[in-house]
């Protein structure tokens, strides 16, 4: 995977968000956010820091910080429709109205359990962004595709498909979460060096189809077994902006230590 452009980082912000899936309950989660005080992370300036609770810890995380903007809040999916029959389903009003800022799209989670297509997921991005949402997108390939050689056809298609029809402009100010699906729970990390290439190669391909400016903007975040004592190396990645961060985010001082990885 070869990409020889080099696209400057000064505009980008790392961004480390911790997904918790179905895990953290509203009390648990107060105690989590007590503990996340006591790590001083307001003082850590340059990075980004989000929470992404399920849907019913959301109004526990946002009542518990209270206004306190170092912590921004997200959640884990969004139905493509406004309202409607639709049992189970949360819309993008009742996120914002919460008090959301961001949400993860496309997690191959969903896509595997879900059936949730490129297509699919392209819906929830327009409908995300025309709430004022900030998605966070996730594309990934299976270690049968890696190691069938397919792993740029697989994210170029993902980038294509599930960004198609946005502008420059959108495409700039989204997140895309590089996760390769071998390494999600499995305690395997892409190296520090392969993470680097399929974050450049993602790049280049919103280059082709957006721009180099766009391209030079969107944050790319590497997720996949990331923790504290690999965060450092991969976050020195030129075109790694930060993390999405599921087991290790589960107790803050180790989510803490993987924002202070990203802050040197």
């Amino acid at each position: 995977m070869q990409n020889n452009i080099i696209y400057t980082t000064m505009s980008r912000t790392p961004i480390i968000a911790a997904n918790w899936k179905m895990n953290i309950g509203p009390a648990e989660a107060r105690a989590f956010l007590a503990a996340f005080k006591e790590e001083k992370l307001c003082e850590c300036k340059g990075v980004e820091k989000v929470v992404v609770p399920p849907f019913v810890t959301i109004p526990a995380v946002v009542e518990t910080l209270n206004g306190c903007s170092c912590l921004g809040v997200g959640a884990q999916d969004v139905s493509d429709h406004d309202n409607g029959a639709f049992t189970g389903e949360v819309s993008t009003a009742m996120l914002t109205e919460l008090g959301c800022r961001y949400v993860v799209l496309g997690h191959s989670e969903r896509r595997q359990y879900h059936g949730e297509t490129n297509a699919y997921i392209n819906k929830k991005i327009h409908k995300a962004l025309s709430a004022g949402l900030i998605p966070i997108y996730c594309i990934g390939e299976t270690l049968e595709q890696r190691e069938g050689g397919q792993l740029e056809q697989v994210l170029r298609t993902q980038v294509t498909d599930g960004l198609a029809g946005l502008t420059p402009e959108q495409v700039a100010g989204l997140v895309i979460a590089y996760e390769p699906v071998w390494a999600i729970g499995t305690g395997k990390t892409a190296s520090a060096a392969d993470a680097q290439s399929a974050h450049a190669f993602i790049r280049s391909v919103v280059a082709e189809i957006f721009g180099e400016d766009a391209a030079s903007k969107v944050r790319i975040q590497y997720g996949g077994s990331v923790k504290p004592a690999n965060a450092a190396e991969l976050m020195s990645q030129p075109d790694i902006d930060g993390a999405l961060v599921g087991g290790a985010a589960l107790k803050a001082d180790s989510f803490a230590a993987i924002i202070r990885a990203a802050a040197v």
